[in-house]
């Protein structure tokens, strides 16, 4: 078995000990918390054979240990438990309905993030010490402090509001949304030749997506500078032009190894972009996981909140196991 395939399968055997210790966090973490969620969203008036209903559909009545061991035989069916508000949908239901808004904007965000790091990183890289390294360094700084909503809502004033040029709001326009293939409204309007849902959908992207990938992009563009200026430095890069080596092929040997490190952080901030567009949905009324936790936590809707968390948690532990993988894929030196 090559070294490669082991560290694949072994950090891929690693996850399931991670996830269970996540589990077990959000399990006893939602439990510790002072008070009863059932009466802390139903209120004090209900009658005490109503609120005893409730926490026993809710399952709290039984004893600790059952409820873990029930908890962790749901979850690894795919069952997340149903909302107490609102017909009371599974959890599963709710989030299936909510999540591809945010992993739509999440792709997209993520995408200019990346793009805006890496060429400004590259530009102050190769021209270290200038005018323009300095501007780009300093944009670096004020593009990570930017505050999202204040942006959001500068954009929102400048090109919906003053110029008319794109909607400040919501996912896509009344009546074009398109048929539901994969809840992507970009891919199922392809995919179903809605040219005009298409339009609707991308020009209700531009904002909260720049918004999202400006405010990151900061950190992308300082790694890749500094890794780029590091690795030009490095013994085989000044190898390779002493041996002739077209400059173009030395600066690709340059980036690929500067990137690395960049991975890492991609994976972490793809992450962070599904957990942290809280900010960014609700500056933009956006239909996804973000607005749809911040009004489950409103209502007090207790196992809506769990399942939510979970989720998050699962998807947070797929995607460190890609970036490992693309991490060894980039690195050879990285086996077992």
């Amino acid at each position: 078995m090559s070294s490669l395939r082991t560290y694949v399968i072994t950090r891929a055997l690693l996850v399931i000990p991670t996830v269970l210790i996540l589990l077990t966090v959000v399990f006893f973490i939602l439990r510790i918390l002072p008070g009863d969620p059932i009466a802390a969203m139903v209120g004090q008036k209900v009658p005490p054979e109503v609120l005893e209903k409730l926490r026993k559909e809710a399952g709290l009545d039984k004893p600790i240990v059952v409820q873990y061991v029930e908890y962790l035989y749901n979850i690894a069916h795919g069952n997340f438990g149903k909302s107490l508000i609102w017909g009371r949908r599974p959890v599963i239901e709710e989030i299936a309905d909510r999540f591809p808004a945010t992993l739509e904007l999440t792709i997209f965000g993520f995408t200019i993030s990346v793009l805006i790091g890496i060429v400004t990183g590259s530009i102050a890289a190769f021209r270290r010490g200038s005018k323009i390294d300095a501007s780009l360094r300093l944009y670096s700084v004020l593009a990570y402090t930017l505050f999202i909503p204040w942006f959001g809502m500068l954009l929102q004033m400048v090109f919906g509001v003053y110029l008319g040029l794109l909607p400040i709001g919501g996912r896509i326009d009344a009546g074009l949304a398109p048929e539901r293939i994969t809840g992507l409204y970009v891919i199922d309007s392809l995919l179903t030749l809605n040219f005009d849902a298409l339009v609707s959908a991308l020009s209700h992207l531009i904002l909260p997506s720049i918004t999202l990938g400006i405010v990151l992009s900061g950190a992308y563009t300082r790694i890749v500078r500094n890794n780029l200026i590091d690795v030009l430095h490095q013994d085989f890069i000044m190898a390779y032009r002493a041996r002739g080596v077209r400059e173009r092929k030395v600066i690709f040997h340059a980036m690929k190894n500067a990137f690395i490190p960049v991975v890492t952080l991609m994976g972490l901030q793809f992450a962070i972009l599904l957990a942290g567009a809280v900010l960014t949905e609700t500056t933009f009324s956006w239909p996804g996981m973000g607005t749809f936790l911040l009004e489950r936590i409103q209502y007090r809707d207790y196992t809506s909140v769990q399942g939510a968390i979970v989720f998050y948690a699962l998807f947070v532990a797929l995607i460190s196991l890609i970036v490992d993988v693309i991490y060894a894929l980039l690195d050879p030196r990285v086996r077992y």
